[in-house]
């Protein structure tokens, strides 16, 4: 174990400036799921509008769920979806003026717009023993990250 303290970064002699961060990440899903998801005929609603939300909620309290991560007051976060025949893309941008970045925000966004499109549509992924032998989210990844 680490003598050394757990703490956060200093960032306060950092100066401001702009930030954007772009994260994507794959749900795979059934050809079936898609088309409920396409039909907006899942049980639980519109899977694509309540995981946009969940979403922006998400990356707008990315230090709560990340212990060292800063507090950051965002000036947007955009979540797109593309909707393919055997998964769900999702992506997650992130701004901010201020003197750390938002990749954080963008990947804790992206992981919970795709955790939530999973928990809509579980249901009908699961198979006779009620597991998911299809289902995996995949490929949760950094795209871009602007620093001006």
């Amino acid at each position: 174990m680490s003598e050394d303290p757990i703490r956060m970064v200093d960032v306060a002699s950092k100066p401001i400036s702009y930030r954007m961060a772009e994260a994507v990440g794959e749900l795979i899903l059934e050809p079936r799921t898609i088309a409920q998801i396409q039909d907006r005929t899942v049980k639980k609603g519109d899977v694509l509008t309540v995981s946009e939300i969940a979403a922006i909620q998400a990356a707008k309290r990315t230090s709560d769920i990340i212990p060292l991560c800063h507090q950051i007051p965002l000036s947007s976060v955009q979540v797109s979806f593309d909707v393919l025949e055997d998964r769900v893309r999702a992506i997650c941008q992130v701004v901010a003026n201020h003197t750390t970045g938002v990749e954080m925000e963008a990947l804790v966004g992206v992981s919970t717009a795709l955790l939530s499109i999973w928990d809509m549509v579980k249901y009908l992924e699961k198979d006779e023993q009620g597991q998911y032998p299809h289902s995996r989210i995949d490929g949760i990844r950094v795209t871009k990250k602007i620093k001006e």
